[in-house]
């Protein structure tokens, strides 16, 4: 059974491209449930029915919150999935199994004040300055993922045009707009900042760490975090709040759904929709504070 299970993340590292971060807890949902089988006599995947699973996500799975029971189903329906189409199983009997709802969780989203207080903190007098405000401006000007702004290489530039094509999930690939501010300081950054960090470990990434490699996801969320904090902006602060925050104010300002859809690169309209009940949110909000009758 394991050997199968080892099968499975191999593919979704090879073929499914899914990152080292969803692999490892898809590993680790996996694991769980192998060992629940193993303690009930259970030797194969053949075995497994739809009663067994069902009893699994009954008993095994008590006191885990609405999300983390819905991710544990996922990466269960993903595997059996996976089984079924090599034949290596009769029948997915986790094909019927519903998901547990979830609560409707509304992303955090920085306001106008607050977006242009952290662009604003970098001092871009020094290189690691000018590369943290050139990765802030284009954060929010693109709403790039951590993961697709660290792996930025040259040929994905074009600053005379202000577009990047960005290499999404599944490497898919997409062209988005930069804007001027994000424009200028990536000018900036790479005619200044960039040759005082650059050696020869990473010649084609755009952004360097300190030591001339590829700059982390890590090191950009350490960074988003201690500029927003010195901003003074409250709340967790990372580089996906720059992206809600990038995908609400263009709603909010007239932006079309399916155009936000393809620069967001999501796959299906309805992981972007969600930004339409943010922004119905904040205008509730802004109308209840500054109206006379709100």
């Amino acid at each position: 059974m394991d050997r199968l299970v080892d099968r499975f993340l191999t593919y979704l590292v090879t073929e499914r491209r899914l990152s080292s971060h969803t692999v490892s807890a898809y590993a680790s949902d996996l694991a769980h449930l192998t060992d629940y089988l193993s303690k009930r006599g259970v030797e194969s995947w053949r075995e497994v029915d739809r009663e067994e699973l069902s009893g699994y996500f009954r008993q095994a799975v008590k006191g885990l919150n609405p999300r983390s029971r819905a991710r544990r189903l996922a990466a269960v329906r993903s595997f059996f999935r996976f089984l079924e189409s090599k034949d290596l199983i009769d029948a997915n009997p986790a094909a019927r199994i519903t998901f547990p709802k979830m609560p409707a969780l509304l992303p955090k989203v920085l306001n106008g004040e607050q977006v242009e207080a952290l662009l604003n903190m970098p001092d871009t007098a020094t290189p690691l300055g000018m590369r943290d405000r050139a990765i802030l401006e284009i954060l929010y000007a693109t709403g790039l993922r951590v993961s697709e702004l660290v792996d930025l290489r040259f040929p994905q530039l074009n600053l005379e045009a202000g577009y990047l094509i960005v290499r999404g999930k599944g490497d898919k690939e997409r062209l988005v707009p930069l804007g001027e501010y994000a424009v200028d300081a990536l000018k900036t950054y790479l005619e200044w900042g960039r040759p005082q960090l650059a050696c020869r470990k990473d010649r084609d990434v755009v952004f360097l760490n300190a030591q001339g490699a590829r700059l982390s996801r890590q090191g950009v969320w350490k960074m988003v975090k201690k500029y927003a904090a010195a901003a003074g902006v409250s709340g967790k602060v990372s580089p996906h709040v720059l992206r809600h925050s990038f995908a609400t104010h263009l709603l909010e300002n007239g932006a079309d759904l399916r155009l936000l859809q393809v620069m967001l690169g999501h796959a299906d309209i309805s992981t972007t929709q969600i930004y339409t009940a943010v922004a119905r949110e904040r205008l509730k909000k802004i109308h209840q504070a500054h109206h006379p009758r709100g």
